[in-house]
Formats: C-alpha cells, structure tokens, sequence
C-alpha cells in the first residue's frame, strides 16, 4: 500500500488502527469463536456461534458510530450468548474477565498483520521532524489495553505520543468529544486546527467526524 500522505503538511498526525494500520491475523476471529462457544459451553453449530459473533460486532459497532457512545465488551458477549439460548444470568463478571484473557492471549498469539507500508519508516519520518503521533480507535472486542500490549510488542509503542481508545473514554468516533480530546492532549497547544490530520479507512467516523471537528483528515484505501 502507497499513501500520499503528505508529512511535511501537518504537524500532529492522529492514525486510526483497524483496516487502516493493521488487520486481523487470518486465522483470528476462527480460533476466537471456537473459544468463545467451549468457553461457554454453547450449544449451537460451530457456524450458528460464528454467525452471531460477527452480527453482533457489526451491530455494536454500527450503534457505536450512531450514537457516538460505547458498547462494551462484556455486554456484546452478554448479547451474543442470550441470542444463542445461553442463560445469561448464570454469569458474572469474573466469568467474563476470564474469557476475556484467554482471547486476550489468544489476540497476542495470533496477532494482527500490519497493513501499512514500512510503518516504522513512516513512524520514523515523522518523528525525526520534531512532529506527534497518537492513535484513535474505537473498540469493541478487542479492548485499549491489549492494543496498547500488541503496539509495544511490535515496537511501534515508541513513536506514539498518546493512544485513545473508545472504550477508555466511553465515546466513540464520530463524536466529537473524541476528536476533542484528541486536541486536549497534544502537547503543543498552539497548533491551528488544519494542522492536525487524522487518517482512517471509515468515511463516517474517520474521514467526516474530523473534518467536521475542524482537523483536516485522509480518507485511506488500503487494496487488502
């Protein structure tokens, strides 16, 4: 993937995460669902589980850029296991935060692919021109803390002045609060809007909400 992002433009650069820098492992989201149906001892089709782990990912995250909010995870699980005639009130939380390092460990293990271009180099471009980095995504399955674990086991946690995460601040891209605290962060306070530039592949939560907040913003397109 070749990008035009032009570095020499702007001085801050807010990079979302998902199908912009990185992908999910091919083998990932198979391996989660198998764990998900043992761990909780579902009693449908392989496929069925599979199924509904993707419709209620799609819903939640839908919901999340509709509203601006943030669906957390232990509830999406709670949804997919009701809709697949699992007692939910069987559970508690410590069920949930079980299941949740063991898909932890299993996200580490089949960790996502890097999508975009000699990152480091980019990374490293724009750092050594005295510029700020940070990352803005929002969550679902996969929590702000794991990421923040998978970014320093690839070495990019160095060029990253900040991370933002949905489920850390309970809102979500478009929100406007979102990209506003991307504002209260950056450390050089005097820097004009346009001299901002957010970059992610979703042409809502992405590409709109920061121009709409008033930063300039790169819609990309990865050939995945």
């Amino acid at each position: 993937m070749k990008t035009d992002i032009d570095i020499h433009r702007h001085d801050h650069f807010s990079f979302d995460l998902w199908l912009t820098l990185i992908k999910s492992h091919p083998e990932f989201k198979t391996k989660r669902v198998e764990l998900f149906s043992s761990f909780f001892n579902v009693n449908k089709p392989i496929d069925e589980v599979a199924k509904a782990v993707k419709y209620y990912d799609d819903l939640c995250n839908t919901i999340n850029e509709v509203i601006g909010g943030n669906v957390d995870t232990f509830e999406i699980y709670l949804l997919i296991l009701n809709s697949l005639n699992v007692d939910i009130k069987q559970l508690n939380q410590d069920h949930l935060k079980e299941f949740y390092q063991k898909s932890e460990d299993l996200f580490l293990e089949y960790k996502p692919v890097v999508i975009f271009d000699e990152l480091h180099h980019f990374f490293d471009e724009i750092k050594n021109q005295g510029k700020t980095i940070n990352i803005l995504s929002n969550t679902g399955f996969i929590k702000g803390k794991t990421m923040r674990k998978f970014l320093v086991n690839e070495n990019l946690d160095q060029y990253i002045d900040f991370h933002i995460y949905s489920d850390e601040i309970k809102c979500s891209k478009p929100n406007p609060l979102v990209f506003q605290e991307v504002k209260n962060q950056i450390k050089n306070q005097e820097l004009q809007m346009d001299q901002i530039l957010h970059i992610g592949d979703n042409p809502i939560a992405d590409y709109k909400g920061a121009k709409d907040f008033g930063f300039s913003a790169h819609l990309l397109k990865h050939q995945i």
